[in-house]
C-alpha cells in the first residue's frame, strides 16, 4: 500500500488546520486580545475534540502586533507566506485590522475580521473583497439602537446640551458621528457643543476633564474602550464628573470595565458589549459559565467576537468538508449558525456585505452589581435593517 500512495492520505489527514490571529498581547489594551484567544482555544478545543475536519485538528498560530497598524500588516503577510497559515483570524482593534484587510485582499487569502466595529469595514463597497468577512457587531448597529435609545431619555429628563469624547481615530470618529445622527433623528432638540478626540493610550485626560465640567453639558457621549475607558471614568470621578450630568458610553457594561473601575458610579448608560446576561437565555449562560470555568475570569464583548469567528469558520469547513479558501467564503455568504449571542439564537453573516446579523445589541441603565443591566433595550433588528439601508444610501454605499 506504501507504493499506492497510503501513507500519503495519513499525512494529509494528520495535517494541521492552521489558522493565524494577529492581535494585540502587550500594552494597555493586551486584554484584548488575550480574552480574544481564550475564546478562540475554547471553540478550538471543543472542535478539535470532536474530531475535526476528518482527523485534521486546528492548529492556531498567534502573533502579536502591539497594537501597532504596519506591524499587524507585517505579521498577517508572515503569518500566511512564512507560517503556512491557510485562514487568517484578524482579531486587531479597527487601527489594525484596515491593514490585515488589505493583506488578506492582496493574498486572496480568507480572513474573518473578529474584533473591528468600524462600519466601513464592510459597509463601503470600495473596501470589500470576496474572501474577507466580518463576525462582530458593528458601529452603524449600535448607534441606531444607541441613538434611539439616548433620545428617548434625553426627552424624558431634557438633556439638550451634550458633549463627546471619543478615541481619535476610525472606529471613535466613525461611531461618534453615527451615535450622534440617530441621536438627532430621534430627538432634534439635541445640541451638540464640543466633540473632544484623545488619542489611544492618552495617560491623561485632566484637561478634558476640566473643559468639560466648565462647559456644564447635561450629557456626555464616548466611544472610549478598554483601559482608556477605565482611566476616563476613575479620572472622572475625581472631578465629580458623573454627579453633574448624564454619561453615555457604549463599550462599559462588558466586564473587562465593570470589574477595573474602581468605582462605578451610578446613573451610567452603555450599549451591552458581554454580558452573560445579555442576550437573557440558557446557551449564554452556559458559555460564559464555561470560559469562567477554564480561565477564572469573565469573557468580554472581544471574547464572543473570536468565539464567533471560530464557530463560522468551522461551520463552512464542515459544510464544504473542506479548508479551501473560495468554497468556505462561498459557504460563509448568507451562512445562519445557532449561536449564544444571537438574539434570537442564530447569527447570520449577510450575504450583500459580508457582515454579521442578529446578534443581542441593546441599551440600558447600569447598576453597580450582577447583571449590571437590569432592564435593557434590545434592539429590534428589522428597524436596524431599515435605517442602516438608509444610511449606507445616503454615502453612496447602496
Amino acid at each position: 500500500m506504501s507504493a499506492i500512495g497510503f501513507p500519503a492520505v495519513v499525512l494529509a489527514q494528520d495535517k494541521p488546520i492552521r489558522i493565524g490571529m494577529p492581535t494585540i498581547l502587550s500594552g494597555r489594551v493586551a486584554t484584548l486580545g488575550i480574552t480574544t484567544r481564550n475564546a478562540v482555544m475554547l471553540e478550538v478545543d471543543k472542535f478539535n475534540a470532536a474530531g475535526g475536519l476528518g482527523g485534521r485538528k486546528i492548529e492556531m498560530v498567534i502573533r502579536d502586533s502591539k497594537g501597532q497598524p504596519q506591524e499587524a500588516a507585517r505579521v498577517a503577510r508572515e503569518l500566511v507566506n512564512t507560517d503556512g497559515c491557510e485562514i487568517l483570524l484578524d482579531a486587531e482593534a479597527s487601527s489594525g485590522a484596515f491593514a490585515v484587510h488589505e493583506v488578506a485582499r492582496d493574498l486572496g487569502v480568507l480572513c474573518m475580521h473578529a474584533i473591528s466595529e468600524t462600519s466601513s469595514l464592510t459597509a463601503d463597497p470600495k473596501l470589500r473583497a470576496p474572501n474577507t468577512f466580518r463576525c462582530m457587531r458593528q458601529g452603524i448597529h449600535d448607534a441606531i439602537v444607541g441613538g434611539s435609545y439616548a433620545a428617548k431619555v434625553a426627552k424624558e429628563k431634557k438633556l439638550r446640551r451634550w458633549m463627546t469624547c471619543s478615541p481619535d481615530y476610525a472606529y471613535g470618529r466613525d461611531t461618534t458621528a453615527e451615535f450622534l445622527q440617530y441621536l438627532k433623528r430621534f430627538n432634534p432638540d439635541i445640541e451638540v457643543v464640543g466633540e473632544f478626540w484623545p488619542k489611544l493610550t492618552q495617560p491623561d485626560y485632566s484637561e478634558i476633564l476640566t473643559r468639560i465640567v466648565q462647559s456644564k453639558p447635561q450629557a456626555v457621549y464616548s466611544a472610549l474602550w478598554g483601559g482608556d475607558l477605565t482611566s476616563f471614568i476613575d479620572q472622572g470621578n475625581i472631578y465629580a464628573l458623573f454627579s453633574n450630568l448624564q454619561f453615555f458610553a457604549v463599550n462599559i457594561a462588558d466586564y473587562t470595565v465593570l470589574t477595573a473601575v474602581k468605582n462605578l458610579p451610578q446613573g451610567l448608560h452603555s450599549g451591552n458589549r458581554y454580558l452573560r446576561s445579555v442576550p437573557n437565555s440558557p446557551a449564554n449562560l452556559a458559555w460564559a459559565n464555561a470560559y469562567f470555568a477554564k480561565y477564572k475570569e469573565m469573557p468580554t464583548n472581544w471574547s464572543w467576537g473570536g468565539a464567533t469567528g471560530v464557530n463560522f469558520l468551522t461551520a463552512a469547513m464542515q459544510k464544504t468538508k473542506s479548508t479551501d479558501g473560495k468554497k468556505m467564503a462561498e459557504a460563509l455568504r448568507g451562512m445562519t449558525i445557532d449561536s449564544p449571542f444571537g438574539t434570537n439564537g442564530k447569527l447570520t453573516l449577510r450575504a450583500e456585505d459580508q457582515t454579521l446579523t442578529d446578534y443581542s445589541t441593546g441599551w440600558g441603565l447600569l447598576t453597580q452589581k450582577e447583571p449590571y443591566m437590569e432592564s435593557p433595550t434590545i434592539g429590534d433588528w428589522k428597524l436596524i435593517a431599515e435605517l442602516e439601508a438608509e444610511w449606507k444610501k445616503s454615502k453612496g454605499w447602496a
